[in-house]
């Protein structure tokens, strides 16, 4: 391989209209670990044999997004204390906020199953709905980071399809538990 095309930086490769909304690393962890976390939690309140009851499991998937967020922004700032890092009080509480990513991700999932709770349809079929939803958007932060990151579509898709082989993984467990 010629010395020139060792190296191509993501910007000569990827759209430069994509490069523009790129979102920060962090935002991009926090969303992927939103979408496990609230698949993950919705399928292991997924009643079985017991009342279905969507509503308590809606408020315990945002709640433990929110104890999650905040934990995760607070070990930050303990990491950044125990450094001996002087930073003001404003950018500590910059770090816990800074989980919003992981908040927002569950909202999707948070949605589906206050629909159960309306009656737009039962429990079950709304686990279903946010395990799917979630799988698909699993491979859709996998396929978009990396096209922001300057990969082809055929690498974008491989990356995404490993993603979504974590939802895949959490709907078989799902399956294969009940």
């Amino acid at each position: 391989m010629p010395d020139h095309a060792a190296h191509v930086p993501p910007e000569s490769v990827a759209p430069r209209r994509v490069l523009r909304y790129l979102p920060p690393e962090p935002s991009l962890f926090s969303g992927v670990y939103g979408l496990v976390l609230a698949s993950a939690l919705v399928a292991a309140l997924d009643a079985t044999g017991g009342e279905a009851d969507p509503g308590p499991d809606a408020l315990w998937v945002l709640l433990t997004a929110l104890a999650s967020g905040a934990s995760h922004g607070y070990s930050h700032v303990i990491a950044q204390r125990a450094s001996g890092d002087g930073a003001a009080g404003a950018s500590r509480l910059r770090l816990v906020f800074a989980e919003w990513p992981l908040v927002a991700a569950v909202l999707p999932t948070v949605g589906i199953l206050l629909a159960a709770v309306a009656g737009w349809w039962a429990e079950a079929t709304a686990v279903d709905a946010a395990l799917l939803f979630n799988t698909v958007a699993l491979f859709g932060w996998g396929a978009g980071a990396a096209r922001i990151a300057g990969y082809g579509w055929l690498a974008a898709c491989r990356a995404g399809g490993l993603d979504m082989l974590i939802g895949l993984v959490i709907i078989i467990a799902n399956a294969l538990i009940k």
